[in-house]
């Protein structure tokens, strides 16, 4: 299940999960995080309605996490869900975790660079994400294309690469794809009233706020976010408030602009993509989507 944020992946997949044998396997950077709930609108004990999900609460938000570790867990988790006789449903908004994982590509062990990594870390902080954003560009400018400057995660991990190997990410990537080991049903939430999908991002914002985003910020914060979890939206555009530097309503209107945004790149990861069936959020009463999302994953071994 794959789209933008705020268009109810989370909600189909538990109701498809549940109509099909399925279990939820999650696709989100953040809520493998413990503690990173409101920020990452991560599935409650009731929304799961009894559907087991795995990849959630796995980590503190301390501790670094790659897209090599995502593969080797969901992969595990996919062997075993399988092995049970069950379905997996693939849902999360981190499109690079669902292309990698459903169309096989093996990153090979390279070895990170703890040094290189604070160090590159560091420099982000003084200087800024765009320069290691240009760095990158230098070496790799086929991934650098397809990066935004705020994904500073993936940019390191990238000058990691490069620093270990003298050859470029994007090159291992392609070396290591194979065909998929899955038939699937990928299945794409979507409005096309754009204005909608925005309306509904600022409202989650809003009700986020009255959940209590800015003290699950300050506790985090408090107890020490990693690199990777301080860059994740939801809590980044809190740190100007928390540092008495920007009011809090303003603060709170650069996370629906940062959201939208986001929406806007994971509508354009998956719109090049062929294979999704795509539903629109607005064209459709809740109880059409879930039925027609229904027949088009009920004659497929995995459903995503």
């Amino acid at each position: 299940m794959v789209g933008p944020t705020a268009s109810g992946k989370t909600g189909l997949s538990v109701y498809l999960a549940g109509q099909l044998g399925g279990e939820v396997v999650s696709a989100d950077a953040f809520q493998i995080y413990k503690g990173m709930d409101i920020g990452t609108a991560k599935v409650t004990p009731d929304e799961m309605k009894g559907v087991p999900h795995h990849l959630i609460d796995i980590l503190p938000p301390s501790a670094p996490y790659s897209l090599g570790r995502y593969l080797e867990d969901a992969t595990a988790v996919l062997e075993d869900i399988y092995r049970r006789q069950k379905l997996p449903v693939i849902c999360g908004g981190t499109g690079l975790y669902v292309s990698h994982l459903i169309d096989g590509t093996a990153l090979g062990d390279i070895p990170a660079m703890p040094e290189l990594r604070e160090a590159l870390y560091a420099e982000a902080a003084r200087e800024g994400n765009a320069a290691l954003h240009r760095r990158l560009a230098e070496v790799d400018p086929e991934l650098a294309k397809t990066l935004h400057p705020n994904n500073l995660g993936r940019i390191v991990r990238a000058l990691e690469v490069h620093a270990a190997t003298g050859l470029p990410q994007s090159l291992h990537q392609a070396r290591s794809r194979r065909d998929s080991p899955y038939r699937l049903c990928i299945l794409g939430l979507y409005a096309e009233d754009r204005a909608l999908l925005y309306r509904r991002i600022d409202r989650r914002v809003e009700l986020m706020a009255e959940m209590g985003l800015v003290e699950e910020v300050a506790r985090l914060r408090a107890a020490g976010l990693g690199p990777q979890a301080s860059q994740a939206i939801g809590y980044k555009e809190l740190f100007p408030y928390l540092d008495g530097e920007k009011s809090l309503d303003s603060c709170l209107e650069d996370l629906k602009r940062a959201t939208r945004r986001y929406a806007k790149r994971q509508l354009t990861w998956w719109r090049r993509d062929s294979r999704v069936r795509w539903l629109a959020i607005d064209r459709l009463t809740p109880e059409q989507l879930r039925r027609q999302a229904l027949v088009l994953a009920s004659d497929h071994d995995s459903y995503i």
